[in-house]
């Protein structure tokens, strides 16, 4: 049996008398990354702000650390680090010089400061003042803010979100070194499955604040069921062929594809179409796209 470092059990808010997160049981084991998957709106936010006692929940429970929430707060939510939209600084002041502002306010030692930048890869721009780093500098210092304290669990809000291809690539290969190097529980919340599916072991899907899919992110990529694609002449009538023969075929005006069969099957239907005097130019594989299965699960809202 899991033993989760952060459980939720029918987490639920309403706003105005509509619940904008309902029924939410979010299940995380130590070292995942656990990645918060659902569009914009969906309720990812708020849910966040409830694991950070930022907002209080109508109803329903938040374990973290086997503690309830309710009871335990601010003894759980010392060994927890987050970094909710964009991260908040004073431009003027270096990034040790910022750090050095936190670190008193948690009273953890110095040392803490150094650790934390070299962990997000800002050693050699500690004493340049914050103003001049880029979007994707100031994400990474913001993260460093966060580690500063050297949480258990880490929850970040869209941390890629407005960030060049370089930026995003630079926070994804840091979150992913979090819990091998540091030990770090993850949960990073993002509209973009191409960026989860790329970092998470686990995957938690919302929807107009539902939860409607939650399993290890292999679990999703097994639903990416592959075909096989045909590039024949006169697809339609290559089509009305292989339904003759007995082969499970789609034809959509503009492609042919095959449910994926073994190789034997696959040479049987290439050999019945070239006898029957078709030009076969091309046999391939086509896996589907997480990103349709998503954009399925949610409707047509979602990732860009």
């Amino acid at each position: 049996m899991n033993e989760w470092i952060l459980q939720t059990e029918r987490l639920t808010k309403k706003l105005g008398g509509r619940a904008v997160v309902s029924d939410v049981n979010i299940q995380m084991a130590k070292g995942d990354i656990y990645g918060f998957l659902g569009p914009n709106g969906a309720g990812k936010t708020t849910t966040i702000r409830m694991l950070l006692g930022l907002a209080k929940p109508t109803h329903g429970g938040i374990r973290i650390f086997g503690r309830d929430m309710r009871k335990h707060r601010m003894a759980v939510l010392r060994k927890v680090g987050s970094l909710v939209e964009y991260p908040s600084y004073y431009g003027h002041l270096s990034a040790v010089e910022n750090l050095e502002a936190v670190r008193r306010l948690l009273d953890v030692p110095k040392s803490r400061i150094d650790e934390a930048l070299a962990t997000v890869r800002l050693t050699k721009e500690a004493k340049r003042a914050v103003k001049g780093y880029s979007l994707g500098m100031k994400q990474r210092l913001g993260i460093a803010t966060a580690l500063l304290g050297k949480p258990e669990l880490l929850i970040l809000d869209e941390p890629t979100n407005g960030l060049d291809p370089a930026g995003i690539l630079e926070i994804r290969e840091l979150i992913k070194s979090l819990p091998r190097e540091q030990g770090v529980t993850v949960l990073v919340s993002s509209h973009l499955l191409s960026e989860i599916e790329q970092m998470a072991t686990r995957v938690g899907i919302i929807a107009k604040g539902q939860i409607i899919f939650q399993d290890k992110i292999d679990t999703l990529r097994q639903r990416a069921q592959s075909k096989i694609r045909l590039g024949v002449s006169d697809p339609e009538e290559a089509w009305r062929l292989l339904l003759a023969g007995g082969y499970k075929a789609d034809w959509d005006r503009s492609r042919l594809t095959v449910d994926m069969a073994p190789d034997e099957t696959v040479a049987a239907m290439v050999a019945a179409l070239v006898r029957n005097d078709f030009a076969v130019y091309r046999v391939e594989e086509e896996g589907a796209s997480l990103e349709s299965i998503f954009l399925g699960m949610t409707g047509g809202e979602g990732s860009l």
